[in-house]
């Protein structure tokens, strides 16, 4: 089996081109990473001379796949038009600085229809996203990130992502497949035959050839939960079995695997997670 691209996500603390020495001090082949501070709307605009550093440092590195993750204050399935139109115009920042980075792939979470109802939050998502594509063009890959469904979150079933895709045409669009949120919202992951029958319902609602990303996260909280609580890969409701199953996929092994689960000091924990993951997949470590 060919070696598959693992890695976490790192901080930008310092400057985001530092990040490239943090994934390679790690042996990562991928990492995630925020182009600004995640919890703050407003952000200063990047730095060319960072942005060179950063360009520079990737040119050199053995990393095989790079994406950012946006913001989570934005809500692209808000009701209200300010906050709507506030999360749009962070979100179209978020694709700029991905465009100047060079980073092709844009992680974000569908977004909350807060009591007004999934079809309306839907429309909204894709009324949003479409915005923000006329407005910045197609350099970059959204990826819709599955979720657990908890509260009002929308993106906890395959058919609404499935009806985002379709409502965005003009946008590039794909799946960040979440294990803990996907197992979470009710979709069994935890032996080789349930996530084969879950990757057999992916394929019949979205397709296969849309999912660019996983986020590797074991669950605290049972299947059908709807309660987003990651945990350790083999430490949940997951358990070693499920991973086993999805890493040794043929169909899955090119899609790079990021974890996010408890870093642990000095990423301790997440150097034991990434060893696991390579073992399990039958890399040596």
């Amino acid at each position: 089996m060919s070696r598959q691209l693992f890695g976490c996500h790192v901080s930008i603390a310092g400057g985001i081109d530092k990040s490239i020495a943090r994934a390679e001090s790690l042996k990562l082949g991928a990492m995630q990473i925020f182009s600004k501070n995640a919890s703050r709307w407003q952000a200063l605009p990047l730095d060319p001379e960072v942005v060179e550093r950063f360009k520079t440092a990737r040119s050199h590195a053995a990393l095989g796949y790079i994406a950012v993750h946006d913001s989570y204050l934005i809500n692209l399935a808000s009701p209200d038009p300010k906050s709507w139109q506030r999360s749009v115009d962070a979100f179209s920042d978020e694709m700029q600085r991905c465009l100047t980075l060079g980073i092709q792939d844009l992680v974000m979470h569908p977004g909350a229809h807060l009591e007004s109802g999934e079809a309306a939050g839907l429309k909204q998502i894709i009324r949003a996203i479409n915005q923000a594509r006329d407005r910045i063009g197609g350099g970059v890959r959204i990826l819709l990130e599955t979720t657990a469904g908890q509260g009002t979150n929308l993106g906890w079933r395959f058919e609404h992502l499935a009806e985002i895709l379709a409502g965005c045409h003009k946008a590039n669009l794909a799946v960040c497949f979440d294990s803990c949120h996907v197992f979470a919202a009710g979709y069994d992951l935890c032996s080789l035959q349930a996530v084969n029958r879950t990757l057999e319902e992916f394929e019949r609602q979205i397709g296969l050839d849309k999912l660019a990303l996983f986020h590797l996260n074991d669950s605290k909280k049972g299947c059908g939960s709807r309660v987003d609580r990651h945990q350790l890969i083999g430490q949940g409701e997951i358990g070693e079995a499920g991973f086993h199953a999805l890493l040794n996929d043929p169909r899955l092994t090119a899609i790079p695997k990021i974890i996010e689960t408890p870093s642990g000091p000095g990423h301790r924990e997440d150097l034991l997670t990434l060893d696991l993951l390579r073992k399990m997949s039958g890399e040596k470590t």
